[in-house]
C-alpha cells in the first residue's frame, strides 16, 4: 500500500554514560540498587517516595513504594538479561500517572568498556504512543533532570558501590 502522507514519529531519547565499574556491578546497581540513586523528587504517588523497585525477572514489576506503604506502578520488566541488557515497560502517561494501556520501552545495555568499566546505553522508545503529547513528554525525559541526570546519579552510585 502506497501511503502519500507519512507520519514523522518522535525520535527515541538516547543517552549513554561510562561507568567505572564492571558490567555485573553496573547492572546490579541499576536494578537492585535503584533505590540508592533514584531521586526522591521523582515519584508519582501522593506520598513521599520511600523506594523504587525493579523486580529481578522478566514479567516483574517496576513500582514505587511511598513512605506510607502505598505502591504505585511505573511499569514492568520486559527483558531481564544480566549483566548485559534490561528492557523496562514505562507505563506513565504524559500526566505522570500510571496507564496500563500505555507502553513505551526503556532499554538499557551494559557494554564492557576496558578493564573495569562499562558503557551504559539507554534508549526510551515508542514515544509516538503518547499521541499529541509525544513532543512534550520527549522534551521532559530528554531534559537535564530526565534520563541524563538520572544516569549521572546512577554513575555516582555504581562507582561508589562495593556490590
Amino acid at each position: 500500500m502506497n501511503r502519500m502522507n507519512k507520519t514523522i514519529l518522535p525520535a527515541p531519547v538516547r543517552k549513554s554514560v561510562r561507568v567505572g565499574a564492571p558490567p555485573e556491578r553496573a547492572f546490579a546497581v541499576f536494578t537492585a540498587g535503584v533505590g540508592r540513586w533514584w531521586p526522591k523528587s521523582h515519584h508519582i504517588g501522593a506520598a513521599d517516595l520511600d523506594a523504587i523497585v525493579i523486580e529481578p525477572k522478566a514479567g516483574g514489576r517496576w513500582y514505587e513504594r511511598g513512605v506510607d506503604g502505598t505502591q504505585c506502578e511505573v511499569g514492568k520488566v520486559l527483558v531481564w538479561e544480566p549483566p548485559a541488557r534490561l528492557v523496562l515497560c514505562w507505563q506513565l502517561s504524559a500526566d505522570w500517572k500510571f496507564d496500563p494501556n500505555l507502553m513505551t520501552e526503556v532499554e538499557v545495555r551494559f557494554i564492557p568498556d576496558g578493564a573495569n568499566a562499562t558503557r551504559v546505553e539507554l534508549e526510551h522508545r515508542n514515544l509516538d504512543r503518547f499521541g499529541d503529547r509525544a513532543d512534550v513528554v520527549r522534551k521532559s525525559i530528554d531534559a537535564p533532570e530526565g534520563w541524563s541526570g538520572l544516569l549521572q546519579l546512577f554513575k555516582q552510585a555504581a562507582e561508589q558501590s562495593e556490590e
